[in-house]
């Protein structure tokens, strides 16, 4: 009976790690670029009453199975989904959606001098991040960053780098290939640069860090050598690019409401196997009187 109330507790715990994961998942409903969480359970060791035998002599007695008593649940893995979310148009030049594989990289600046070169090491989690957040604006120098102020890493003059839109320009817009190319202040057509994806064979592998932004951890798989791993928009696996559109969350609220109920049943259900122990515990201390 005790052991009962310890399966108990081990399965409101998982159905409240169920719930957190439920939870953020709605409250992220209009995040740009959100990938859900699913939360899967595994059982626990079971207690072994009694081995299996095989059968005893010849033919005299058959096989038995084994006798086992399980011990509970727990979290067997919280995975993200890295599924496609709707496209949602915006006509916003700097709002850009991937559809299909490939996210954009984000980088911190850690060049020194005048030039637009940023370290794309993707070893260095503290400079680079990954996103598939495609709002983007222009900062004061006229660089591409996102709302955390991390410059969009694209190729400028062959290298990779910062894509800055130079003063004065008239106006600018991105091809479905990732170019970006500006009207300058003379009314010349130029190229500023090409936005650039990564792309991952287990992208479920990749880290949350928050702000919209994923870090790269050991089983995500980057394709690509260390230095060479950025791919043109249609190449290298990667998706189409589609300017003056937002991906959306893949959240549905519908699933997740039903995953909800499911969570909050699957709790009470355990209280009541806990309620249900203490009863007969209370009946086995009355046996006394």
């Amino acid at each position: 009976m005790l052991r009962s109330m310890y399966t108990g507790i081990s399965g409101m715990n998982g159905f409240q790690d169920k719930l957190d994961v439920v939870s953020n998942n709605i409250a992220n409903v209009n995040t740009f670029g959100y990938k859900k969480g699913r939360q899967t359970f595994s059982d626990l060791m079971s207690q072994t009453t009694q081995g299996a035998t095989g059968p005893v002599g010849d033919g005299q007695l058959g096989g038995r199975n084994p006798m086992q008593v399980g011990l509970g649940s727990n979290t067997g893995s919280v995975d993200n989904i890295h599924t496609q979310g709707n496209r949602q148009t915006t006509d916003r030049p700097l709002d850009l959606a991937v559809e299909g594989d490939g996210m954009f990289v984000v980088a911190e600046r850690t060049v020194s001098g005048d030039g637009a070169e940023v370290d794309i090491d993707p070893n260095d989690g503290d400079q680079i991040n990954f996103t598939r957040a495609g709002n983007f604006y222009l900062d004061e120098d006229g660089y591409i960053v996102n709302n955390n102020g991390q410059y969009l890493v694209g190729e400028v003059d062959g290298e990779s780098g910062r894509i800055n839109i130079p003063e004065g320009a008239q106006s600018f817009d991105v091809g479905a290939d990732g170019t970006v190319n500006y009207v300058s202040d003379e009314g010349n057509s130029e190229e500023a640069g090409q936005v650039m994806l990564a792309n991952f064979s287990n992208p479920e592998g990749l880290e949350k860090v928050g702000g919209n932004n994923y870090a790269l951890t050991g089983n995500a798989g980057l394709m690509g050598e260390e230095d060479d791993y950025l791919n043109a928009p249609g190449q290298g696996g990667t998706g189409s690019l589609y300017a003056g559109a937002l991906e959306m969350s893949n959240v549905d609220l519908a699933e997740e409401f039903t995953e909800m109920i499911t969570s909050q049943r699957g709790f009470q259900a355990n209280t009541r196997v806990i309620t249900t122990s203490d009863e007969i515990l209370q009946e086995l201390v009355n046996l006394k009187r």
